[in-house]
């Protein structure tokens, strides 16, 4: 299935050019405070994915892609782990002779392990990037996510699929410099996700998941899972050794070779194989409201 969050935080399911409502499928569904609905619904689709099933066949709600607004499809997860460096070109990219980091050592996932990123920088298709530091190169990284399922710690990686609820596709935006990566990563916007999230049956291939971002139509980054030093159930097991992992908690894997800066009014789509296309704009942030470290 590809799940969606839509309009007032409903929750939809894609089929064919419609999403088709299934927010009552679930009882603990909430109008006072809808955006966390998706954890218990992750955490309960097992057992309500029959009625999920039912209720796509009758069609009884729908609403037009077209006309639906997508927020990320998991909103406020207990956490967002994202894998610092883990494709080897983009680690040449960054250190090899005018990059940003030329002549640094960029540390792997290996070495440094995962990073966690605020659950306020998600962002669904159809919305905004901001730009919050006038001067500062701020960089599209194109990555799959993997959406947990099952609460899980100390994970074997032989058995970490099963702890895999779906495969999104996730911007890691990113301002360049010596701050530590929250402050530089963290920002509001600055994790774009989506359009969906599609259930790991129908993404069984994660070993081979093919991706491609592109600005105003030019292709910047294209590569697969297929190209990670650390693979996914690799990174599982190396963030369930660190923490608990709870369902609806994001993993993003890390950016291929091909990150470059976003400008003004640039139009930034990212296509993941099998989930569909992540599609934002960029703006900038007006100055009376940029505080902090900007310089």
């Amino acid at each position: 299935m590809k799940i969606a969050v839509f309009n007032d935080y409903r929750i939809g399911v894609v089929d064919g050019e419609v999403l088709v409502d299934v927010t009552d499928a679930c009882p603990q569904y909430s109008r006072e405070w809808p955006q966390v609905f998706m954890l218990p619904f992750i955490a309960q689709f097992e057992a309500i994915r029959p009625r999920l099933t039912q209720m796509v066949e009758r069609r009884a709600k729908t609403v037009p892609l077209s006309q639906a607004t997508l927020h990320a499809p998991v909103l406020y997860p207990t956490k967002i782990l994202a894998a610092p460096v883990n494709y080897r070109l983009h680690q040449k990219e960054m250190t090899g002779a005018g990059a940003v980091y030329e002549g640094m050592t960029l540390h792997t996932v290996e070495e440094y392990g995962v990073f966690l990123k605020p659950s306020s920088s998600l962002v669904g298709s159809g919305q905004i990037i901001e730009l919050p530091l006038d001067g500062r190169r701020t960089d599209h990284e194109a990555e799959v996510g993997v959406v947990i399922g099952r609460q899980g710690r100390n994970i074997l990686r032989d058995e970490a699929l099963n702890y895999i609820f779906g495969y999104t596709g996730v911007m890691d935006i990113t301002v360049r410099g010596q701050e530590d990566r929250t402050y530089r990563k963290g920002f509001d916007t600055f994790t774009p996700m989506g359009p969906y999230v599609v259930t790991a049956d129908e993404m069984t291939a994660h070993d081979d998941i093919a991706f491609e971002l592109t600005v105003d139509g030019v292709v910047r980054q294209k590569s697969s899972t297929r190209e990670l030093l650390f693979d996914i159930p690799r990174l599982i097991e190396l963030a369930s050794y660190q923490m608990t992992l709870y369902p609806g908690d994001i993993i993003s894997t890390g950016t291929p070779a091909g990150v470059g800066p976003l400008q003004l009014g640039n139009t930034v789509e990212l296509v993941v194989q099998g989930v569909g296309a992540l599609t934002l704009t960029v703006v900038q942030v007006h100055p009376s409201s940029r505080r902090g470290l900007d310089r």
